[in-house]
């Protein structure tokens, strides 16, 4: 089941990647984000691999269904084709295929793949969290998820950099978050902080690149499920702003509460 949601984000990937080498065009949702045809066809790529699990799933590009509909939903699975439509549509890089398994509102399983840098990050239920690089040249040679786990690194990694780095939004600075950063520089002196769009600002805490990542400013569910899945997998911890409560996911609202992910 999980092989066949990394497969899904991976094959996703390859169809923003198409898109992303021509020249696209740019359309605006209801809520004023853009929307392009990367979008769309990373949904339908990752739906054909998801709708043969048996398990439903609720994806920013796909049919919105009402809570009513949602609220039994033991497990599902969380989708955002393309996290970083702002960034896809600068051309950094900057942008991710994310997938995550939620149980009882919590994300037990989450996998990020980064087109531009094919690295695959996951997150896994009862084996911790992972980074393969170069993962196109493994996709099609494993025979199995430990195998696979077997060709990346395990999270977190070594990190000989001891200076306290917070990460903040590319695109989204909010003023409270940057209140959060002085309070912080007051805490650890010599900070650093670094600028990253899409769900890579997770990963890297994940990674240990990072010390926190504070995100006072809207997100939406889809958002974060991957990430925080695996944050929680690599020992960071994820919670909204009193730094107690964890996120909460298949709330009626899917609008997340301001959070931060610390390690």
């Amino acid at each position: 089941m999980i092989e066949q949601a990394i497969k899904g984000a991976y094959e996703g990937g390859l169809e923003i990647l198409e898109v992303y080498g021509t020249e696209f065009t740019v359309d605006v949702k209801e809520d004023k984000s853009p929307l392009t045809e990367a979008d769309r066809r990373a949904h339908n790529k990752i739906m054909e691999f998801l709708e043969g699990t048996g398990i439903p799933v609720l994806s920013e590009e796909g049919k919105q269904l009402p809570y009513e509909e949602r609220k039994g939903w033991n497990e599902f699975w969380l989708v955002d084709p393309l996290d970083g439509t702002k960034e896809f549509v600068k051309r950094n890089g900057e942008f991710t295929v994310n997938i995550a398994l939620i149980r009882n509102g919590v994300p037990v399983s989450g996998i990020i793949y980064v087109p531009v840098k094919d690295e695959m990050y996951l997150g896994l239920e009862g084996k911790g969290a992972f980074k393969i690089d170069n993962y196109s040249k493994v996709h099609a040679s494993h025979s199995g998820i430990d195998d696979l786990l077997s060709k990346g690194d395990k999270l977190p990694k070594e990190n000989a950099d001891s200076k306290f780095t917070m990460v903040g939004s590319r695109s989204h600075m909010s003023d409270e978050t940057m209140e959060y950063f002085d309070k912080m520089k007051a805490e650890h002196g010599d900070v650093e902080i670094v600028s990253m769009g899409s769900s890579l600002k997770l990963c890297l805490v994940a990674e240990g690149v990072a010390n926190v990542y504070p995100r006072f400013a809207p997100t939406m569910e889809w958002d974060t499920g991957a990430g925080d899945a695996i944050a929680r997998n690599s020992g960071c911890v994820v919670t909204q702003k009193d730094e107690v409560t964890p996120l909460q996911y298949n709330k009626e609202n899917l609008l997340n509460p301001w959070f931060i992910v610390k390690r």
